[in-house]
């Protein structure tokens, strides 16, 4: 991951820890990887520990106002702890992805 792309996960870091109960937020993808062009979106892993719609919907407005302006399309999968162990999601080839490929911010 480039420092830029670093420094942008970090500050979305921070401005989600203010408002939610932030578990782990990781970078996956081509902007893990370095693969990106200029392009690419950041792909960002949010796990949090309670979730509902409203608590969903303020998690995407701080996702877009950080991508805003930083002129990235950030795009978040949002979990919680008990949805990566209990349900069908744990099984999914994204999850392994991030669990296998994420960079830990």
């Amino acid at each position: 991951m480039n420092p830029k792309d670093y420094k942008i996960a970090k500050r979305l870091k921070t401005k989600l820890s203010e408002t939610v109960q932030l578990m782990e937020l990781k970078v996956f993808g081509s902007r893990a990887k370095g693969t990106q062009d200029e392009y690419s979106d950041m792909d960002v892993f949010v796990k949090v520990a309670y979730l509902d719609d409203k608590l969903k919907e303020e998690i995407f407005d701080i996702v877009w106002e950080v991508g805003f302006e930083n002129f990235m399309v950030v795009s978040p999968l949002i979990c919680t702890q008990e949805e990566i162990e209990n349900t069908p999601l744990r099984s999914a080839p994204i999850i392994k992805n991030v669990l296998e490929e994420g960079i830990s911010i």
